[in-house]
Formats: C-alpha cells, sequence, structure tokens
C-alpha cells in the first residue's frame, strides 16, 4: 500500500492529529526560507511527543552535513530530505555518515528530470513540481520513465491523492499546502487525505 508522508508540522496540534491519523512519515522543515520553518528546538519538543511508529523526516536545503548529522543524532530525525542543489558526491557523504534513509528531491519538468532522478544515490527520491511547496501538480505522464521507488509530492489533496496512488503507485505520497487552512495543517483535511489513499473511514 502507499504510504503517507504529512509535511510541515510546526505545533504540537499537528503532531497531536499525527499520532491519532497515523500517516506513515511526517516532515519538520529546517530550510530557513520556508513559512514552514521550525528551530531544531521546537521540533526536538514535537518529536518527544510524536508516536514512535511515524517517522519524523527532516527537510533541508543545501545544509552542512554536520548539521544533518547532529538532528540525527540527538533522534530529532529518523530520515533525511533533500531539496537543494546537494550532488551524488553530497548524498553518498551523508551515507557514509548514517544509515537513515535519504530522500532527494526533484522538480520535474521534462523527461531529462525524470533521468537524472533515476541515477541518484540517494535511497529515494522525491517527484516535485518546479520550485517544490507550490501547490501545483506536474505531468505524470511523465513518471512512467522512473525505474525505482518514488515519493509523489506537488498539488495533492484529498480529492486526487487516492487517484494518484491508485493510477501510479508510487512509494508514498507526500503533502503539505493541500492539507492545509489559513497556512495551518487541519486535521479535517489531513483525516481525508490519508483516507482516500488508504481507502478507510477514521472512525
Amino acid at each position: 500500500m502507499t504510504k503517507v508522508k504529512i509535511c510541515g508540522l510546526t505545533r504540537i496540534e499537528d503532531i497531536e492529529a499525527a499520532n491519532m491519523l497515523k500517516p506513515d512519515y511526517i516532515g519538520f522543515v529546517f530550510a530557513q526560507k520556508s513559512k514552514r520553518f521550525i528551530s531544531p528546538e521546537t521540533a526536538s519538543g514535537l518529536k518527544k511527543q510524536l508516536h514512535t511508529d511515524i517517522q519524523a523526516v527532516g527537510v533541508f536545503v543545501d545544509e552542512p552535513i554536520d548539521y544533518i548529522i547532529k538532528l540525527i543524532d540527538e533522534q530529532i530525525i529518523d530520515a533525511v530530505q533533500l531539496h537543494g542543489k546537494e550532488s551524488n558526491k553530497y548524498i553518498e557523504k551523508l551515507q557514509s555518515c548514517t544509515d537513515k534513509p535519504i530522500i532527494k528531491a526533484f522538480g520535474i519538468t521534462k523527461a531529462e528530470d525524470i533521468m537524472a532522478a533515476n541515477k541518484s544515490s540517494a535511497d529515494f527520491v522525491l517527484l516535485d513540481s518546479s520550485g517544490g511547496g507550490t501547490g501545483a501538480v506536474f505531468n505524470w505522464d511523465l513518471i512512467h520513465l522512473i525505474n525505482r521507488p518514488y515519493f509523489l509530492a506537488g498539488g495533492l489533496k484529498a480529492e486526487n491523492a487516492g487517484k494518484a496512488a491508485d493510477m501510479l503507485q508510487p512509494y508514498a505520497v507526500d503533502v503539505s499546502s493541500g492539507v492545509e487552512t489559513n497556512g495551518y495543517k487541519d486535521k479535517n483535511k489531513m483525516a481525508e487525505f490519508i483516507s482516500a489513499v488508504r481507502k478507510e473511514e477514521f472512525r
């Protein structure tokens, strides 16, 4: 079954909703330019309240490897997601420092972008709209070119997530703005999204 990642959690209410709804992954954004940025200190407090069945993914943009390893060592994150210009050499160096899963994001606009994702050293790739975090869907017709497990992002919400999971069969679907109201995570939208993917209602 396609796994679910809810990205950009910033508040204890978000964690409480996640603990009830049980997505497979949640995301903490450590990119300072993001409106969903949280500090390591805040993330640490939230992680302590997160159910142990849910993996916390740290989202980074061109950060020093030592910084990422520090957050892993402090048990703030269980996986790493890279959204910058990180090269295969960077990824391989990071892999030499940790056995945690590494996800590399690729903005998809053309077939060559999928080819680059296929060649990534990361454990998983994330296919997103160009620019990331735009809430826009990219051309899914290109996905037939992918030859490895991937996270699907970009413009997903309850209305299209189930179709995406059925039609494309990604390893996981990743949502952020699609489960928000006025810039904050909305528990009801989170529940609708997860129900659409898992084909089950919350009781």
